[in-house]
């Protein structure tokens, strides 16, 4: 769970619409305004290079988000945030 705080503390600093990583392992992160979950996925891979659940998998609800493991090396999940948060600033 502590790298679900760092997830949420770091994209939350960033002023990014997020979600849950309190009491379970996944942060769900809004897409730029407009942009299908696929497209996102696309972006943060090319970008950022990290790889996030496009929310649209898990169902309609979920078109239009992202959603992120907190799984992984505490490395891993600070190399993460602070690409995406070098990549893409602020997603409005």
């Amino acid at each position: 769970m502590e790298n679900a705080r760092i997830i949420r503390e770091g994209l939350g600093a960033a002023k990014m619409t997020i979600f849950g990583g309190v009491d379970a392992p996944y942060i769900w992160l809004q897409c730029p305004k407009g942009l299908p979950s696929w497209e996102f996925f696309d972006q943060l891979l090319a970008k950022a290079h990290v790889i996030a659940t496009p929310g649209v998998v898990f169902g309609k609800g979920g078109e239009g988000f992202m959603r992120i493991s907190a799984f992984g090396h505490i490395e891993d999940v600070d190399r993460a945030i602070r690409s995406i948060r070098e990549n893409f600033g602020t997603i409005a």
